[in-house]
């Protein structure tokens, strides 16, 4: 009998948060697990270098960056858009966990999704309540809700102290993305 899976909630405004799951993610597959990261509002003109590598060296992996574009950066999306696109992806996530029988689920980002509306909080934390007894989930993203929080087992906030951003520095190639 496998373990009972837990719920981590990874969060804060420093750096590391989608780092910290995708170690969790690369000790599971290490030992066989099946593994599905789920990305929401990750834009789809960048090149993400985890998502490449992850590509080369686990086949196995499902890694699926769903395109849920924010109105604040693409002025042709509407937030009525977005919820729809939101709600469809979560849906097309849990299908998948339901289907391939996975072990470990990363939501990546789905924080930000919960703090500002662009999904019904309790659709989320009712499949938390419900999920498979074994299935693993890690939630990652700034501002966290209370009620998520409240159901997590583990609860882990990044802090930021110093950040490179804060002194003009831009974005880098394989360290931030």
């Amino acid at each position: 009998m496998s373990a009972k899976g837990l719920i981590h909630v990874y969060t804060g405004e420093g750096k590391g948060k989608s780092t910290a799951a995708f170690g969790l993610v690369i000790r599971a597959l290490g030992h066989k697990k099946k593994v599905a990261i789920f990305s929401f509002l990750k834009d789809s003109k960048t090149k993400y270098g985890e998502m490449e590598a992850f590509a080369r060296l686990f086949p196995e992996l499902i890694y699926i960056r769903f395109e849920n574009a924010s109105p604040l950066f693409d002025k042709n999306v509407t937030m009525e858009g977005l919820k729809k696109s939101v709600d469809e992806s979560f849906e097309k996530a849990l299908e998948i966990i339901k289907e391939k029988n996975i072990e470990l689920a990363v939501f990546d980002e789905l924080n930000i999704c919960m703090k500002y509306g662009y999904i019904d909080n309790n659709k989320v934390l009712d499949f938390l309540k419900n999920k498979p007894e074994e299935l693993e989930v890690v939630i990652t993203g700034r501002d966290a809700v209370e009620e998520l929080i409240n159901i997590a087992d583990y609860v882990t906030e990044m802090r930021m102290i110093k950040h490179p951003y804060n002194r003009g520095i831009k974005a880098r190639k394989g360290i931030e993305f």
